[in-house]
């Protein structure tokens, strides 16, 4: 009879488990289709009035031309010979330098 005495306080009532019930859920909104159709018109008829404004001045303008025509003048010159001729026309460069500009070889015995 000693055991019942040191469990009297306890609570012999079931165990009650969590529930989501204390947690609010956001209620979705109802919303007419009709509106929503409405507004993207009047979004697309907005972006379509506002026409991309060039606000560059006339020198960046013509800057980005030269750029352009630069890059394609290279471009026709590079596609104008192949690696192969490149290579040749490298050493034959190489070959016309004088023994000025030849790297000295290094050796430790001599």
């Amino acid at each position: 009879m000693v055991e019942e005495d040191e469990y009297a306080c306890v609570n012999r009532s079931q165990l009650k488990i969590k529930d989501n019930s204390g947690i609010k859920k956001k209620k979705k909104k109802k919303t007419n289709k009709d509106t929503e159709k409405m507004m993207e018109a009047d979004v697309k008829q907005q972006i379509k009035q506002q026409a991309p404004e060039d606000k560059r001045t006339k020198a960046e303008i013509t800057f980005q031309k030269m750029q352009e025509k630069m890059q394609k003048q290279r471009i026709k010159q590079k596609a104008e010979m192949t690696h192969k001729q490149r290579v040749e026309k490298f050493n034959q460069h190489l070959d016309s330098l004088t023994e000025h500009f030849d790297i000295p070889k290094v050796s430790w015995t001599k």
